[in-house]
């Protein structure tokens, strides 16, 4: 896999590649971040789970998708907010609320990334990375 500017921005594209597809999983680079972003979407039951491995120099995760019955996929949107040209920060109070409150906004604090409902009531904010509904 080649590197990229904008690693969030693969990886969220490569999951909703994955979703349209109907992929049972998908293999997006390794990375702290995205092992974050990640560990929030398991948390908040949008994907079932990840796996970090290792292939020479890379690391690699296989994020494994989660479908409804009907083989409808959870996730019905990903949007990238903050990006490296225009980075986005928010304080606890202007932490928004994705699709009434049916997704979330991943937030990138200073303890950490967390889902924007957590880091309103850990009364933090930071930058606001993406939304997934």
């Amino acid at each position: 896999m080649a590197t990229t500017n904008d690693p969030v921005s693969d990886l969220l594209t490569r999951v909703r590649n994955a979703i349209k597809a109907q992929h049972r999983y998908v293999d997006v680079n390794g990375s702290l971040l995205n092992t974050a972003i990640l560990r929030v979407f398991k948390d908040e039951g949008f994907i079932e789970n990840f796996l970090s491995k290792e292939e020479g120099k890379k690391s690699i995760i296989r994020v494994y998708l989660k479908y409804a019955e009907g083989r409808r996929p959870i996730i019905q949107g990903l949007k990238r907010v903050s990006r490296p040209g225009l980075r986005r920060y928010v304080n606890r109070f202007q932490i928004p609320r994705v699709c009434g409150g049916l997704g979330i906004s991943v937030v990138s604090t200073s303890k950490g990334v967390m889902a924007g409902e957590t880091a309103k009531r850990s009364q933090i904010g930071g930058e606001l990375l993406c939304y997934v509904w």
